[in-house]
């Protein structure tokens, strides 16, 4: 059916109520390539329980953590093909480090729906509290659906992130793993463009890709990791629009500017010419 803004825009989704484990937590910084040097007492701090952190972007898979369906694009106003869906941006903000264990509840509402002429973004807003109603973090995402533009509403703004005009003070080279798309999935998001060939063909795709929120994850692992050393509880939000794809196994290089409290990233794949993964990405400080 067609976008119907007025139905769709300030759409209250609901609550959600969830819960996860430190196990849940391990399984997500593996799934993100944690551990690869298992005598590292950093790399310890994600795959070990003993002194155990969670890294922030854990907060967009624990609402998720037991589905075991494929996502849905249907929420009021809105029915879209999941074969059309791409994410678009991502942010998490948060008021606390997260917990290794902990439940919460999550309350989603629409914000906003772009009409970008062939496509639509689709912008969503999710505040976490725990259960006294103190608050968590709150996750901020988007979501761009190609062939559902063209129905009348306003294009929105630029959010374009400026970078300096200087070399980057650091460049990480991470790689990832054949296998990374099989391994995330199991964290909740069971999108068949991430697994099935045959799926990822119809979407466009010569092969499954690795999943937005995967890359999203083991950016901001890998710019902790570089520049401050490994201390997840430093980080105030992480923010990055996907630019484009990732296919499992191939290594990425983010390149990384400190402008005060901000860190400016940018993610390409240096396999593909550089192929612009992640722009105008921002992780804050404390």
């Amino acid at each position: 059916m067609p976008i119907d803004p007025d139905a769709a825009i300030g759409a209250d989704l609901g609550d959600t109520t969830f819960a996860w484990t430190s196990s849940d937590v391990l399984l997500y910084h593996l799934a993100l390539g944690a551990g690869s040097r298992p005598t590292d007492e950093r790399e310890l701090r994600y795959a070990y329980e003993a002194d155990l952190r969670v890294l922030p972007t854990f907060a967009t898979v624990a609402p998720n953590l037991r589905i075991f369906e494929p996502p849905s694009v249907t929420f009021p106003g809105i029915d879209i093909d999941l074969a059309r869906v791409v994410h678009g941006t991502q942010e998490v903000v948060l008021d606390r480090p997260i917990p290794v264990e902990g439940k919460a509840v999550g309350r989603t509402r629409i914000v906003d729906v772009l009409d970008k002429g062939k496509a639509a973004v689709i912008q969503q807003e999710t505040r976490v509290t725990d259960p006294a109603g103190d608050p968590l973090w709150t996750a901020r995402s988007s979501i761009f659906a190609r062939g559902e533009g063209g129905f009348g509403g306003r294009r929105g703004a630029s959010d374009r992130v400026e970078l300096p005009d200087r070399e980057p003070d650091a460049v990480v080279d991470t790689p990832t793993l054949p296998q990374q798309a099989l391994l995330y999935r199991l964290c909740g998001d069971r999108n068949p463009l991430h697994a099935d060939p045959q799926f990822a063909r119809a979407a466009g795709f010569d092969v499954p890709i690795l999943h937005g929120l995967c890359t999203y994850g083991i950016v901001a692992k890998a710019v902790t990791d570089a520049l401050l050393d490994a201390d997840v509880t430093r980080i105030r939000s992480w923010s990055a629009k996907f630019a484009g794809i990732v296919l499992p196994g191939e290594p990425l290089r983010t390149r990384v500017w400190r402008e005060g409290e901000r860190l400016l990233v940018t993610t390409t794949a240096p396999d593909r010419d550089d192929a612009p993964v992640l722009s105008d990405a921002v992780l804050t400080t404390a």
